[in-house]
């Protein structure tokens, strides 16, 4: 297809509407049945089966694992074929995976459920929806980004509190296959039907970028800096959520409290991500980079020394913030650096050691206090890991060349 052609066909304002539309449906949904539901029924599910919670989040950290390396493969796949095939198989597939869960009788049944769970996710989470957006909308990609992680972001306030809701008047097997048929309804049609439409050329490649070979950006000194600094960053800031409640207990504060405060940072990361636009115009990729790992690691430092709730409190909705505009930034970082053309690649690659040690951080992060002696210090370590992430990042941009 010559480039005047695939611009002929490009979608049209309506069209690339519907695109954002339907992925802000489905990724709320995606995210709310595939990752959010989990922390709520898993204590339900321990009662139930007697299994343990450590092996319960066990399987669930598995299928993160899965999703990571599934997430490879389809940045491959993306980058030649478009989101819509990929996307609506991995939509079909995530329902028979939560029935499979839903009828775990023992521990293997259940790993092997959340196994085929994590081969959807890794389909249907965030980089696909990121690749889709990024490929359609061209240069006007990161206001279409802000609107889905904006909207997005709510998946966990939509269906906590529902699948709570279902799990009060029926059991957890009954929550998880209710919830499965949420996902057949919404996510297969709405991916099958709303990402239809021509996948546009790559950009051609900017050989400034060297962006011509993907397997060398791959090797790159500057992609394996930022790759470790993602990495880092990713762990420092999902250990410190999931720990934030203890930390507050350890300070004495009740557990109402400590939940709003945990919940005010989720609102920070809505007013975070509204202001990655004027940020993405005003800095310096480099800048932008190591600016926003320092704020996840200064928060994070904030959280262990602080002792009033008000400041806690305050500190936790800056923390929210902080992670809100650091999705933007692990949206927009390939292209950023290496432009467009081989994002659905380079993102898989990228996303993999980000996915896994998302996956490692609720449990490592308690081990962390364990070891250094309480949660204040815990948090220390881990904003001394998010400074260290916002140095790697400085070598984290390649250098322009004459061409």
């Amino acid at each position: 297809m010559t480039t005047t052609t695939a611009h002929a066909e490009a979608l049209t304002g309506a069209g690339l509407r519907r695109v954002l539309v339907v992925l802000c449906v489905t990724e709320i949904t995606s995210w709310g049945v595939l990752y959010y539901a989990f922390p709520v029924l898993a204590p339900s599910i321990s009662a139930s089966t007697g299994w343990s919670l450590m092996e319960i989040t066990a399987a669930f950290s598995v299928s993160q694992v899965v999703s990571a390396l599934v997430g490879i493969v389809v940045g491959r796949l993306l980058d030649r074929r478009g989101p819509r095939g990929i996307m609506t198989a991995g939509s079909v597939v995530a329902v028979p995976a939560v029935l499979l869960i839903a009828s775990a009788q023992n521990l293997v049944w259940f790993f092997v459920g959340w196994s085929v769970a994590g081969m959807a996710m890794g389909a249907v989470l965030y980089p696909p929806a990121f690749a889709a957006l990024t490929r359609w909308y061209g240069p006007r990609r990161v206001r279409a980004l802000t609107v889905l992680t904006l909207v997005a972001g709510l998946a966990s306030t939509v269906f906590a509190p529902l699948t709570a809701f279902l799990a009060r008047d029926g059991d957890w097997r009954t929550t998880y296959v209710v919830l499965a048929g949420v996902l057949a309804v919404i996510t297969v049609p709405g991916h099958l039907w709303g990402l239809r439409g021509p996948w546009p050329d790559a950009e051609a490649p900017d050989p400034a970028r060297h962006a011509a070979d993907p397997a060398a950006i791959a090797r790159s000194r500057p992609f394996l800096a930022l790759g470790v600094a993602l990495s880092l960053t990713v762990f420092a800031a999902f250990a410190a959520v999931v720990n934030l409640v203890p930390l507050l207990a350890e300070r004495g504060i009740d557990t109402g409290t400590a939940a709003v405060a945990l919940g005010l940072g989720g609102a920070g990361q809505v007013l975070g991500r509204l202001g990655y636009g004027w940020l993405s115009r005003n800095t310096s990729t480099r800048m932008r980079t190591s600016l926003i790992l320092l704020a996840i690691g200064v928060t994070t430092g904030l959280l262990g020394v602080l002792r009033s709730v008000a400041a806690l409190t305050a500190v936790a909705v800056a923390a929210g913030m902080a992670r809100g505009v650091f999705t933007l930034l692990q949206a927009t970082a390939v292209t950023d650096r290496w432009g467009a053309t081989h994002y659905g690649r380079l993102t898989g690659l990228l996303s993999a050691p980000l996915t896994a040690t998302m996956a490692l951080a609720p449990f490592a992060g308690a081990v962390v206090a364990d070891l250094f002696g309480g949660y204040s210090a815990g948090f220390l370590v881990l904003a001394g890991l998010a400074v260290l992430a916002a140095v790697l990042a400085l070598a984290s941009t390649p250098p322009r060349r004459e061409v």
